[in-house]
């Protein structure tokens, strides 16, 4: 019996090779995650330049990645990187309502649906912290605004046959409708 050592050679370098560049893809989408989340902070303070500094950063992050990695799908469809593509997708969302009263695609990068939905389905939440802030500051109207906009995703996304990670998040969407609609009822009993 002989075991055939120049195949496993072969295995182990295409695994050493893999692991290098896994590593490679979990710190830069890691890094992306990161200047995704500090775009939506900016937004939150009100700050529509800087997070449209660093939504650019983080859309170039993730733009060299696919290039790099596009022909491996083991390492264009990691985790990390999948997690990092919807943080972008909220955080660009986000930001186009912030800016045009609207919500639409994403361009110049791959985005699944499943990624899509996700970040989208983030979305309500981010809706609801900036609402409490605009109610905090007597803004009623824009206040029904956020609110008829997260019910208008949650109202698209019912549509969606979403099953597992994707109904979790569904349902995150619909709590945060739900407690928006609570804050549209306090702040007209205030009037």
């Amino acid at each position: 019996m002989s075991l055939d050592k120049a195949y496993l050679t072969k295995l182990k370098k295409d695994s050493l090779d893999y692991s290098e560049k896994r590593r490679d893809v979990i710190k830069q989408s890691d890094d992306a995650l990161h200047v995704s989340k500090r775009a939506i902070f900016a937004m939150h303070r009100d700050d529509l330049k800087e997070a449209k500094r660093k939504l650019e950063e983080a859309g170039k992050l993730l733009k060299q990645l696919e290039k790099k990695y596009s022909k491996d799908k083991r390492l264009s469809s990691e985790g990390a990187f999948n997690a990092a593509k919807e943080e972008f997708v909220e955080a660009t969302l986000f930001y186009q309502f912030q800016t045009t009263g609207k919500i639409g695609q994403i361009s110049g990068l791959i985005v699944s649906t499943e990624t899509y939905v996700g970040g989208l389905c983030d979305l309500p939440g981010e809706l609801l912290r900036y609402a409490i802030k605009l109610a905090t500051d007597g803004e009623v109207k824009i206040v029904k605004k956020y609110a008829e906009m997260a019910q208008e995703i949650v109202g698209e996304l019912i549509e969606f046959n979403l099953t597992k990670y994707s109904r979790h998040k569904f349902d995150q969407a619909k709590n945060a409708v739900q407690r928006l609609e609570q804050v549209v009822y306090e702040v007209s009993m205030r009037k």
